[in-house]
């Protein structure tokens, strides 16, 4: 079936209703525990503080408006279309400049097509947000695979390959023969894949998570270098534990996501505080309705578990042996965007490892993990930028 068919997203009342009586019944656990030498809760170190989580829960039963955020996502052209029984969502803002190129960007976890509600229309409509004719796009934005709504698998062997094989099926239905790809996160991932398995189609990447590494550890490691290991370091010790869970147990932990709405948005928000360049306060990076946003993209769509197994099929390819994103080999013209906040800012010297043919390379003074949600007009010149080498 090669039908791609208009979607809307349209979310009965009662649902919301659930979601409202949820939230007022939420069972609390205790407050983190007191650092005895300062006398109060020790902030995100244990996770998720309890007075920020009740605030949040205030803000999303009381002043939260879904049916207006609804409507504004409305506003982006949406689609569906069926691949291999999944039906994948996707938004396609096509753009009215004649040369514009074709463009698919691919959101992470714990994101969504939500994190870029402010990139698409200055990418598609350049001339007025700040852009001449030649920066413009036919902008691509599907869900991943049980992510938001796009369907939920109901057997194994969703994995990046077959996403990116399904990536290029969708440019191929929408009359794209050619078109670039941009990714962070598991978007990285996938955009790699496309550039190693459809170099024929795929003109050029850009990467906001290049995610290299050191052939060997450094003996005199650069201070780029020693940046990134202490990074890595740091999240290998404190910060890995979802992805240990997810890539293992993704089944067991969905109980508690599909039930809880204040369990979903925790397991969410506090890598919006760990991961972007917020100073301690996720608004500051992030507004407070943007953030539950992503969060009812994966509550409305009981996706919390389905979402999860995209770690859990990695992990699988990697012990079969099936699928090394290490090993891809990836010649396309390559454009990276280094923000500060990032995971793992990557050193140049780490990402030559993967991409040898780097044509764009930029270091930025802010912005995170979610650099298109943080900093999206900085995020649309980085792109620009890039692709203008490309094009």
């Amino acid at each position: 079936m090669n039908q791609v068919r208009t979607f809307e997203i349209d979310i009965p009342k009662a649902v919301l209703d659930d979601l409202a009586a949820r939230l007022e019944r939420t069972r609390w656990p205790d407050a983190e525990t007191i650092r005895a030498a300062e006398g109060e809760p020790h902030d995100w170190n244990q996770g998720v503080p309890l007075a920020w989580a009740k605030d949040i829960r205030d803000y999303w039963l009381n002043e939260y408006d879904w049916p207006a955020r609804q409507a504004y996502f409305n506003g982006f052209p949406q689609f569906m279309t069926d691949i291999d029984g999944l039906d994948i969502h996707f938004i396609h803002r096509a753009s009215s400049h004649p040369d514009a190129f074709p463009l698919i960007i691919t959101h992470g976890w714990p994101g969504s097509v939500a994190e870029f509600q402010g990139i698409i229309e200055p990418l598609a409509d350049p001339t007025n947000h700040g852009g001449a004719a030649e920066d413009a796009f036919h902008v691509v934005c599907p869900s991943l695979p049980g992510f938001g709504f796009s369907g939920h698998p109901e057997g194994t062997g969703w994995n990046i390959p077959k996403i990116a094989d399904a990536w290029d099926e969708i440019m191929s239905r929408l009359g794209y023969d050619r078109y670039f790809a941009q990714g962070g996160d598991w978007g990285t991932t996938v955009s790699n894949a496309l550039a190693a398995r459809h170099a024929d189609r795929c003109a050029g990447i850009h990467v906001n998570m290049p995610g290299g590494r050191p052939r060997k550890t450094p003996e005199n490691p650069t201070e780029e270098e020693k940046r990134a290991l202490a990074r890595m370091q740091r999240r290998q010790g404190r910060g890995g534990g979802y992805g240990s869970q997810q890539s293992s147990r993704p089944q067991t932990l969905g109980y508690g996501l599909a039930d809880s709405p204040m369990g979903q948005a925790a397991w969410i928000l506090e890598k919006f505080f760990e991961w972007t360049d917020c100073d301690g306060v996720p608004e500051n990076a992030i507004s407070r309705d943007q953030l539950l946003d992503n969060v009812m993209f994966y509550w409305l769509t009981d996706s919390g578990t389905s979402s999860a197994r995209i770690y859990w099929e990695n992990a699988q390819s990697h012990l079969s042996g099936a699928y090394d994103e290490h090993a891809v080999e990836i010649n396309v013209p390559t454009g990276c965007s280094i923000f500060p906040e990032e995971i793992t800012p990557t050193p140049r010297i780490w990402a030559e490892n993967r991409y040898p043919n780097i044509v764009y390379w930029n270091e930025l003074d802010r912005g995170g993990h979610f650099a298109a949600f943080e900093q999206p007009e900085l995020f649309v010149e980085e792109l620009r930028k890039c692709f203008r080498v490309m094009r």
